[in-house]
């Protein structure tokens, strides 16, 4: 167990405090240092946590599930059916755009079919929590644009773990089959409607027992429990496990006892969560970043931020402003890191692919936060002062 133990110890112990550094001198997200934490920790540098570890990579995971139980739980069932016409052709445009751009460049790089599939897909997903954070911090959220950007990014969420679950389901195909992609999207969107119906029944029930409980911490236990097991029949689906997690924090959400479990699952993630970013960043070799590596990535670049940028300013209507929505969808985030791991563990990418699209989110992170409140200050004003 020692080799386990020091390992989690110096990840856990890195992310926070390498997490404190970057929020509080830098004004960037944690994740970032976490992901850092990581490389230093790596076999790049240190070599004091090996990422490509059985263990330490199920323990990841389980991050990775309670990362999208989190935004199902932040998100809003009834927001994402009745979103505006315009965050939907914000997360459509958002999503079609980068997964064509994103493909197109791989093809013309020389990659295989899938892998520029794969490589278009994680260019897809928007980060909900880093945009957030910003239009938090200035006072904004309550403008027609932010709203138009997180209702798009939720949608995008969905979007891209549909695209996700089509992708893992290719992960032991030769070729591209149209059949099967279909087929998976199929399966995972009646799984994301099945467990969302059947879960909106019965977990009421099923907490309302839990309460009645008298052991410590009936109730948070019992939400975790159903969040780990709706993501291990995600898997028995051929899903990603982090669809079904997804589903059972949107279900849970909607629930009346999200006050009694609500603080105390966060409490779990945020131990589990900054583990999986120390892993996504142990895993990374940087003696694949050639300088080849880092041209393909500085295209994939173009084709992350050009594609969400197209989604803000094609956006028609009037009364917003279109530059604040196209920057604020730049951002890839935690999503974007997860395809990259279900990529590289599933071999539908190799270590020089994953290190580009990693890459890739890191860059897109970077630059939203400064762009977004530099087009933010300047073109709204912040909410009156009660």
């Amino acid at each position: 167990m020692e080799s386990i133990l020091l390992p989690l110890a110096l990840s856990l112990a890195a992310a926070k405090l390498l997490g404190e550094l970057c929020e509080r001198y830098l004004g960037q997200p944690a994740v970032l240092a976490e992901i850092v934490a990581g490389v230093i920790l790596g076999k790049s540098m240190l070599g004091w946590v090996d990422g490509d570890n059985h263990v330490l990579q199920e323990i990841a995971e389980i991050g990775a599930v309670l990362l999208l139980f989190e935004v199902g739980l932040d998100s809003d069932i009834s927001e994402l059916f009745k979103v505006g016409k315009e965050a939907m052709w914000v997360a459509i445009v958002g999503v079609v755009a980068p997964f064509a751009l994103g493909f197109v460049a791989a093809e013309a790089l020389g990659h295989k079919p899938i892998e520029s599939m794969f490589i278009g897909a994680a260019l897809t997903a928007t980060s909900v929590g880093i945009t957030a954070r910003v239009f938090t911090d200035l006072k904004t959220l309550h403008t027609r644009e932010a709203k138009i950007v997180l209702g798009a990014a939720i949608a995008d969420d969905v979007i891209g773990l549909l695209i996700l679950a089509a992708m893992t389901g290719l992960a032991t195909a030769a070729t591209v089959n149209f059949m099967a992609i279909g087929r998976s999207t199929g399966i995972a969107l009646a799984f994301l409607a099945g467990a969302i119906v059947l879960g909106l029944k019965a977990t009421p029930i099923l907490l309302r027992w839990a309460r009645a409980m008298r052991t410590r911490a009936a109730v948070s236990s019992a939400a975790v429990v159903l969040c780990l097991l709706t993501a291990v029949l995600a898997k028995f689906a051929g899903l990603a496990a982090i669809v079904g997690a997804f589903a059972c924090g949107l279900v849970l959400a909607k629930t009346e006892n999200k006050i009694h479990f609500d603080e105390k699952v966060r409490s779990i993630a945020d131990i589990f969560v900054p583990v999986f970013f120390v892993i996504m960043g142990a895993r990374m070799d940087l003696r694949t970043i050639t300088p080849g590596v880092l041209a393909i990535g500085g295209i994939l670049f173009v084709c992350a931020v050009v594609g969400k940028v197209l989604a803000g300013y094609t956006l028609p209507g009037k009364g917003f402003n279109r530059s604040i929505i196209a920057v604020g969808m730049i951002p890839r985030g935690e999503v974007g890191l997860i395809f990259a791991s279900i990529g590289l563990t599933n071999k539908i990418i190799d270590k020089g692919i994953y290190a580009t699209i990693v890459f890739v989110v890191i860059a897109t992170t970077f630059v939203t936060p400064p762009l977004l409140k530099l087009t933010a200050r300047k073109h709204v004003e912040p909410a009156a002062e009660a």
